[in-house]
């Protein structure tokens, strides 16, 4: 018994297009590998083209998309050729001959014999052999019949190069047929003209529409779009003319006038080329395509092939984005689409949406020299992502929560009530307790009370809650001093250095906002940086590794904060090659120079008097630079550790969480 109003359903993939469920596009990727560029010194705006020119693992990029345009762009023209029309009309051209010898073979009379001769001294050339018979007095229904079907296949085939489906749709058709086709074309030519003139109105558009819309299945909403659609048709099918033999053209063009019985039809077609080629005149109407392969086309077939054609090259150049003032919003996704399928249109729109949304939410921002560069917001990301693989390291395992992680000092034991800006934790037994205390002292019915908290549960005010007593820590005052002379760089420690000044500046910034962190870079001559720059900074063939200078910028540092703890951290691959003279100018030399190395002990020095933990984190296996920061670790009571460049931002990330774990007060 079947169930009344029952239903089944079915389900499939959604092909639609773009899957209207999906969830917005996921910036983390793609601003991952935007900051891992740029910290290689790509800059911004490089780093994003290069983006969507690679794409993702789950989505192909531009490169991709246009690689496989040109792929199917050199199938088309391998693959096809442009004898389909001229063989059809060969073989009823034959046919035709040989059904009217047979009948004429059957008749005795005198005039089956001249007949006779006049079939057989017919021209070689099929053009000139149809243009003789076209007035011919067939004798044979058979040949009539094969005959007026060669003018009809260069009619329908004329008109299919210009109107989509035309050769299908107009297959047997009547006289009348003709003639709506015929008043069809007077009228779009007028409608043409007056559009040319600028005399066109959209009245006289809605009225040829009411009346012929049914030739134009693109629906077009208004003449230019109406120009468009036809113009590039017409200059395929100009395309396809120019890509003939001059032998096929001179064929052509005599076969044409027979197009229905009259030239008529080429007449009006002519005018209409005409009238779209003023209107259009950018379109590639001199053009031609060499063709090649076993795969024979019609007239019609070769226009909308090189119509095809002429699209992959466009999307091929829009999908490039190499000419001036290129932009995403210039691919034609829906010619994409059309020529790579749904999926092709679904990745280059995610891509478009990727890069507006990377720009419309803030993640870059311009220089006061117009350069542009990632944005506050867009290290926030990029940090906490850095900074998350940072702390999978630390921990050994995949799995480790570090949102709380070292945020604040070691409980005491102790509870006290919460007061507006606490981020302790709740103290959940006592919270819940001062509840039921607060209630049942409040209600002149305690026995109640307690029976409906039984059933509904307690109601938490704000005046119950009570939050972990933590111990405080000392502030500090950190200075990151990151090595940036072209040796980092060299040696592939560029970017790994950048890491770990990010990751560091992220966990301060967000976990330990009373710390103090400042940067300094120290080639050449050193200079404090901001973060969002050194991320930017690019690599210049700079010899010389100042630390005297870079020493003396941390200690104004140090010097701002005379309360704070000083935690001072040396990433760098080289010996002191470069100091500061008297005169304030950088001196090089390599080997370090005696004075060099005086001056730089010095300010070690009085790092050291400030009570600073120095650590140095020694990049590479200079035996030099490892005898040099022994000695000095011994003189001013300092650590060395010599990390693997990977591991050097969990090296200096763990350093300065230990620093902490010792300023417990």
């Amino acid at each position: 018994m079947v169930r009344k109003g029952f239903h089944r359903s079915r389900y499939q993939r959604y092909t639609g297009g773009p899957d209207p469920l999906a969830p917005p596009v996921d910036l983390r990727e793609a601003l991952e590998e935007i900051g891992d560029d740029v910290m290689a010194g790509v800059s911004p705006t490089r780093a994003l083209r290069e983006f969507l020119r690679r794409g993702t693992s789950d989505m192909r990029g531009l490169d991709k998309l246009r690689e496989q345009v040109n792929r199917r762009r050199q199938e088309l023209l391998k693959n096809r050729n442009l004898d389909g029309t001229f063989t059809e009309i060969r073989e009823l051209l034959d046919r035709a001959v040989l059904e009217e010898r047979k009948q004429l073979a059957r008749d005795l009379d005198d005039d089956a014999r001249f007949k006779e001769m006049q079939i057989g001294s017919l021209p070689a050339s099929t053009a000139q052999a149809v243009e003789e018979l076209s007035e011919y007095d067939w004798r044979s229904p058979q040949a009539r019949e094969d005959y007026e079907k060669i003018k009809d296949l260069l009619g329908r085939e004329l008109l299919d190069q210009r109107f989509a489906g035309m050769k299908e749709a107009l297959e047997g058709a009547t006289e009348q047929d003709r003639e709506r086709i015929s008043e069809m074309l007077k009228d779009l030519n007028r409608l043409l003209d007056a559009h040319n003139r600028g005399e066109d109105t959209t009245q006289q558009f809605d009225e040829f529409m009411n009346a012929h819309g049914e030739y134009f299945p693109e629906n077009p909403q208004s003449t230019e779009e109406l120009i468009d659609s036809l113009a590039q048709r017409a200059a395929a099918a100009q395309q396809f003319y120019n890509s003939l033999t001059p032998e096929q053209r001179a064929e052509l063009d005599q076969l044409a006038q027979q197009a229905f019985g009259s030239p008529d039809l080429m007449n009006q077609l002519a005018q209409m080329d005409s009238a779209l080629r003023q209107a259009r005149p950018q379109l590639g109407w001199g053009e031609g395509q060499d063709f090649s392969g076993d795969q024979q086309m019609g007239l019609g077939q070769g226009a909308a092939a090189l119509r095809d054609i002429s699209e992959l090259e466009a999307l091929s150049e829009q999908l490039s984005q190499q000419y001036a003032g290129a932009q995403m919003e210039d691919i034609d996704i829906d010619a994409l689409e059309r020529q790579l399928g749904d999926q092709a249109g679904v990745d280059a729109r995610t891509l478009a949406e990727l890069e507006k949304a990377l720009s419309e939410q803030g993640f870059f921002d311009r220089t006061s020299d117009g350069q542009l560069r990632l944005s506050p917001k867009a290290m926030r990301q990029l940090g906490e992502s850095i900074f998350k693989d940072i702390a999978d390291q630390l921990s050994g395992r995949g799995d480790r929560q570090t949102r709380r992680s070292g945020a604040l000092g070691e409980p005491t034991g102790a509870t006290r009530e919460w007061a507006f800006g606490d981020t302790d934790p709740w103290d959940v037994t006592r919270t819940v307790s001062n509840s039921v205390l607060r209630t049942i002292s409040e209600s002149p019915e305690p026995s109640r009370v307690v029976s409906q908290m039984s059933r509904e549960g307690v109601h938490i005010d704000v005046r119950d809650v009570e939050v972990a007593d933590t111990e405080a820590r000392t502030q500090a005052a950190v200075v990151l001093l990151v090595d940036t002379s072209f040796s980092m760089e060299m040696e592939g420690r560029w970017t790994p250095m950048k890491r770990t000044a990010i990751a560091l500046n992220h966990l301060i910034s967000t976990r330990f906002r009373s710390d103090e962190l400042h940067l300094i870079a120290f080639g050449r001559y050193a200079r404090s940086i901001d973060i969002a720059e050194l991320t930017g900074l690019q690599p210049r063939m700079e010899q010389g590794t100042n630390l005297h200078h870079a020493l003396l910028l941390a200690q104004r540092h140090l010097r701002r904060f005379p309360n704070a703890q000083p935690v001072v951290l040396v990433v760098t691959d080289g010996e002191p090659t470069a100091h500061l003279d008297p005169s304030g100018e950088p001196f090089f030399f390599y080997p370090p120079h005696p004075q060099t190395i005086a001056l730089t002990v010095r300010e070690l020095d009085h790092v050291a008097r400030y009570g600073a933990q120095v650590t140095f984190f020694r990049l590479g296996e200079d035996p030099g630079l490892a005898q040099f920061m022994d000695q000095i670790a011994r003189r001013i009571g300092g650590r060395v550790v010599a990390p693997d460049v990977d591991g050097l931002g969990a090296a200096v990330v763990g350093d300065y969480l230990r620093s902490r774990r010792g300023r417990r007060r």
